[in-house]
């Protein structure tokens, strides 16, 4: 009979292409990975890896067992989830993991919710979306929060995975409390702002591609900003007077007196931000009501803010 557990590391060795990422991926040695293959191989009596010195790769045998794996442990996961939703009560442990402004954002008003639940232990976690999503499918993690600038995420995403929307994050300008622009009643016109020392993250971010799509509307050579990791150091500089960025407002949720916020007129940059997890996993009680949790932490964020400019 196949072992469910080595079913797991043969799939996990399907998405990463090589022993090393599959035994970093889940915790274990390379040695280890390659000796519960082997066994798997043993078990099935049929050679699932093309192995040389230096690498390993699925054979066909392999490949279609992967395949397979991936419904097996579906499966599973599915059987797992009906019988635990006969609880009373969520128990248990539930990993999510976040991108930082949601990490940020969330942590508070899930902190209060999930409290309600002694059974339940909540651990959360930053990590890009591209990881975090790889990491739900691969069961590493139950839930990710994740960022998407192009819209098409969702569809590209595998099917097992099921997405949840929590909010647009619409881009939004970010200037020192003392600055002009921080007055209300005054236009936002980003012709004006040119000049100003603009700030963002580094080449290829999504919020660095945001902010160059927003310059590139006033037409010309844009400024070439000042390149940060992190936009929270970013709007620590701008309360500081030192320039002036625009930033998705989610990341604005941790508060800071020295920065004025103001929507920006005519543009519709944004971002969509959803929670994700295995469609298997959505009926446990602990992964339902940390769900719920997500979602009112969302819309609780979306209605706290009220900054200039709302």
């Amino acid at each position: 009979m196949l072992e469910v557990r080595r079913l797991r590391l043969l799939s996990e060795f399907a998405r990463r292409g090589s022993i090393a990422a599959t035994a970093s991926a889940l915790g274990y040695t390379p040695s280890a990975v390659s000796q519960q293959l082997a066994a798997l191989e043993r078990e099935t009596r049929v050679a699932l890896l093309d192995r040389t010195a230096r690498s390993a790769e699925l054979t066909d045998a392999g490949r279609r067992l992967a395949e397979r794996a991936e419904q097996i442990l579906t499966l599973v996961e599915e059987a797992e989830a009906e019988l635990s939703a006969e609880a009373d009560a969520p128990t248990g442990r539930v990993v999510v993991t976040a991108f930082p402004t949601a990490a940020v954002a969330f942590a508070p008003a899930l902190a209060r919710s999930l409290g309600d639940h002694p059974g339940l232990t909540f651990v959360l976690r930053q990590t890009r979306p591209s990881d975090g999503i790889r990491q739900v499918q691969s069961g590493e993690v139950d839930i990710a929060l994740v960022d998407d600038w192009t819209g098409k995420l969702a569809d590209q995403s595998p099917a097992a995975l099921k997405f949840f929307h929590l909010r647009t994050d619409p881009l939004v300008l970010a200037v020192p409390a003392s600055h002009p622009m921080s007055d209300p009643q005054r236009a936002v016109d980003l012709q004006e702002l040119r000049e100003e020392p603009w700030m963002a993250a580094p080449p290829g971010e999504p919020s660095r591609q945001a902010v160059e799509r927003l310059l590139d509307t006033v037409g010309g050579a844009r400024p070439v900003p000042w390149e940060f990791e992190g936009l929270h150091t970013i709007l620590s500089l701008v309360a500081r007077g030192i320039g002036i960025t625009a930033i998705p407002a989610l990341a604005l949720a941790a508060g800071d007196r020295g920065v004025a916020v103001r929507d920006i007129p005519g543009v519709t940059l944004a971002r969509e931000v959803f929670a994700v997890t295995r469609a298997a996993s959505v009926r446990r009680p602990s992964v339902a009501v940390t769900m719920r949790a997500i979602y009112a932490a969302a819309q609780e964020v979306s209605a706290a803010r009220t900054e200039p400019g709302e």
